[in-house]
């Protein structure tokens, strides 16, 4: 198995990739202001030339932009090449305004490709392996992107899709998968619901690894789901927007590798707009460098993580970002504390007791907003004492107040009445008419 799948570029002196990455950078920023009307209106309104854009620190003078403009210019207004040369569209849900769409030439989906491909082999994914792809496939674009990179790397694809998890277990089992890619919620939900079928995903598959993404989720829950299934749980990022899944963690798990020849990573203060010093937490920003249908300046993806330039132990020579967090859309003010999904699972994984599924229910009562979480036990610690109920309830709600700094209302449910999801999970209920 090899160590990387592209030696020369994924170890490249760092001095030698930042030269690659100006040069890079200047040739993205005059191919949208020659073939996207929208970015040259953008540019022009905020004074800045293409000339203007030398080295990497002049990245700070182009503007930014926003999910809000693909929506404003939905379908394709802000694309750099026509239809004849795209060969895929992929849409996010649209759950909030019109779907965001983003084009592919051929190009682009090989350098999809590429790039999970890198990341892939990076946690020891090859022609051995048979990865079942339990990411949804069609507009989403988790289920195709781990297709394609699996087959680049000559591993055998299982196209399981998400949903009937009763077959997945089986062709798992049957067809002898070793890694798997999904959202973590999903993978731990199949961890339960494969023991509920007298299966141990631990002893009686061949899984070695699973590659998880799509929603933030907690070192607590990493910690989990390598205990209860045996697998090496590894971060996997991307979005829609920039293209679909692009990076994972490598096998040191020490931050996920973002490919400097492909994609410049800012973090910035989400308030100031200003760099955050490496190593404290800020918002992600990213220009696309070598995407030809839709290419993005200064992108604000919204999620919220802290980056490091240090060559990982890997070898490898490109910026760590480090686990989203969460987004900065995703924070809740509570009576003024801001509170994020992670730190609610973060603090309730660390308690045996506690099951794999949670939600959290905001409302106002008068004008004072309250929350409540509803947590699913664990099977083994299920008590039919009233007194061990109560003392768990007092014992979780002591354990969140201190780490969130409110009072939360604690609710033990049934096993099994919290929803599942096969994709995304739904962690928080806002009630509030904000």
């Amino acid at each position: 198995m090899p160590e990387y799948w592209d030696p020369e570029i994924e170890t490249m002196p760092v001095a030698e990739l930042r030269k690659l990455q100006e040069a890079k950078l200047r040739e993205i920023v005059h191919y949208v202001y020659e073939n996207s009307p929208f970015y040259r209106n953008r540019f022009d309104e905020h004074g800045v030339s293409p000339d203007d854009i030398r080295t990497l620190e002049d990245v700070r003078k182009l503007p930014f932009t926003f999910k809000q403009d693909l929506r404003d210019t939905y379908p394709t207004g802000m694309f750099c090449v026509p239809n004849s040369k795209l060969v895929r569209f992929h849409a996010s849900s649209g759950t909030s305004g019109k779907p965001t769409v983003v084009g592919y030439t051929e190009k682009d989906i090989d350098n999809w490709a590429e790039s999970l491909a890198r990341a892939l082999t990076s946690i020891g994914v090859g022609k051995e392996d048979v990865l079942q792809v339990s990411y949804g496939y069609g507009l989403f674009t988790g289920g195709l992107g781990a297709h394609y990179a699996a087959e680049k790397v000559g591993a055998t694809v299982l196209p399981t899709s998400s949903g009937n998890t009763e077959k997945q277990i089986e062709l798992m089992k049957d067809l002898g998968s070793t890694v798997i890619a999904c959202t973590p919620s999903y993978f731990a939900y199949m961890i339960e619901a494969a023991r509920e079928q007298g299966v141990s995903i631990k002893d009686d598959t061949k899984m070695k690894a699973g590659v998880f993404g799509a929603e933030p989720w907690s070192p607590e829950l990493r910690e989990r789901i390598e205990k209860e299934s045996g697998i090496k749980a590894y971060d996997i990022y991307g979005t829609s927007e920039m293209s679909g899944p692009l990076f994972t963690e490598c096998r040191e798990q020490r931050g996920i590798h973002i490919w400097a020849d492909m994609y410049l990573v800012e973090i910035l203060d989400p308030e100031t707009g200003e760099p955050v010093p490496d190593g404290e937490t800020g918002e992600l920003v990213i220009t696309t460098l070598a995407k030809e249908a839709l290419p993005l300046i200064r992108y604000r993806v919204k999620d919220l993580t802290r980056k490091t330039e240090e060559t990982c132990k890997c070898g490898r020579t490109h910026p760590r970002i480090m686990r989203i967090t969460g987004r900065t859309d995703d924070m809740l003010i509570i009576r003024g504390i801001n509170v994020f999904p992670g730190q609610v699972e973060s603090v309730l994984l660390k308690i045996p007791e506690v099951g794999n599924h949670f939600m959290m229910i905001v409302d106002r009562v008068g004008e004072l907003d309250t929350i409540k979480v509803q947590i699913e036990m664990h099977e083994s610690a299920f008590s039919d004492r009233m007194s061990d109920m109560m003392s768990l309830e007092k014992k979780v709600a002591g354990a969140l107040k201190s780490v969130l700094n409110l009072a939360v209302r604690v609710e033990l449910v049934e096993h099994g009445s919290l929803p599942r999801s096969m994709g995304k999970s739904k962690k928080v209920i806002d009630n509030r008419k904000l």
